[in-house]
């Protein structure tokens, strides 16, 4: 492992001396996704050149969190292999251009939930203790919408069944209707794609 992330900087070092620009150097998305997959090794190496052996805290410096969350990114590495992957890279292309869609899905999920959540809160709260606050409200209301149904919390009451039954009805039409677009984007991409190859 340490012979790899010894080896591992050198193409993005490379890349950084040869880009013809710093700024667009940094504008491409691979290049970060490299950065961020070597800095944890690096960033532990810091950390334990800098550590006194004697002290008695020197175990617990593996529990500082920001080197915690920093070793996170190495799962950023598995990023690196959809340069790979034309079909990966068309995926995200697809995305790129429904964005405007899938941000209004979002927004929609949020509109829905908070609505959701906080009537079947004040439906139920009196009768069922799972539904103690209009946040548990909401986490049914999105369980619910996006047809998951983690079965934690459940109405009770009859209003409130039937509420739930209006919520997962409206759900599978909610997620249905931007699916349509996406695939329309996705054609669209794929036939441009076909027209440069």
């Amino acid at each position: 492992s340490s012979g790899i992330n010894a080896e591992w900087p050198l193409r993005p070092g490379i890349r950084f001396i040869t880009w013809p620009g710093l700024i667009n150097f940094w504008k491409n998305l691979f290049n970060i996704l490299d950065i961020l997959s070597i800095l944890p090794f690096y960033v532990s190496l810091l950390a334990e050149a800098f550590e006194d052996p004697t002290s008695p805290s020197s175990n617990e410096h593996k529990s500082y969190v920001v080197l915690r969350v920093c070793r996170i990114f190495r799962i950023v590495r598995v990023f690196k292999f959809i340069r790979h992957s034309q079909d990966l890279i068309m995926i995200i292309k697809v995305v790129g251009h429904a964005k405007k869609e899938l941000c209004l899905l979002i927004l929609l999920l949020f509109i829905f939930s908070v609505s959701f959540g906080s009537l079947m809160y004040y439906i139920e709260h009196t009768s069922n203790d799972k539904f103690s606050t209009i946040m548990q409200g909401c986490w049914w209301a999105i369980v619910t919408i996006t047809t998951i149904g983690y079965g934690d919390i459940a109405p009770e009451t009859w209003l409130g069944k039937a509420v739930g039954s209006l919520v997962l009805t409206m759900g599978i039409v909610f997620l249905a209707l931007p699916m349509t677009i996406i695939v329309g984007k996705f054609s669209t991409v794929y036939e441009k794609e076909k027209e440069k190859n």
